[in-house]
């Protein structure tokens, strides 16, 4: 059984320097959309992106090596972290437990963080739409796509298919 535990110590520890990662890029993607540095700013989307890989590889782990634990209990496959824990040998509860609540901590803390970024960003293009739309009026009505399937301010040309014969 120790095996298995020690197994999943370290999983869980893995897990939440994972999350320690990702709640760090927040952080400094926050300060990115605040300074509008926008080529930083992209580079640190797909910095979060293998981050968030990363985070989904460590949670994967851990869910094997909590399977392997259930396994050598015996115990039921839909058995609760809580429950599985508190059959393990006592000196090894208190740091699951200290580690599962440190990882949901700081999952709390990266949602705020993606929350309140995505809220930044969502005012920014806003703002900007709005700057936009008072520099270039006629961009504000008739929008339509054109053949290419980009934004067009104005109408785009007949097309071909559609003129008469003169």
């Amino acid at each position: 059984m120790k095996p298995h535990v020690g197994h999943l110590i370290e999983c869980l520890r893995e897990e939440l320097t994972q999350y320690g990662e990702l709640l760090a890029l927040m952080q400094e993607q926050q300060n990115l959309i605040i300074r509008r540095d926008a080529e930083t700013l992209q580079q640190n989307l797909a910095a979060v992106e293998q981050q968030v890989a990363g985070v989904t590889l460590a949670r994967q782990a851990r869910e094997q090596a909590r399977k392997a634990i259930i396994v050598a209990l015996g115990a039921a496959p839909d058995i609760t972290f809580r429950q599985m824990t508190a059959q393990l040998p006592a000196e090894y509860q208190p740091l699951l437990e200290a580690l599962v609540v440190e990882i949901n901590q700081i999952l709390l803390r990266v949602q705020q963080w993606l929350r309140q970024n995505h809220l930044l960003l969502s005012r920014s293009l806003d703002l900007m739409q709005r700057m936009i739309q008072s520099l270039f009026p006629a961009a504000r009505s008739g929008r339509t796509y054109g053949r290419r399937g980009f934004v067009a301010p104005v109408a785009p040309p007949p097309s071909s298919l559609y003129e008469g014969i003169v």
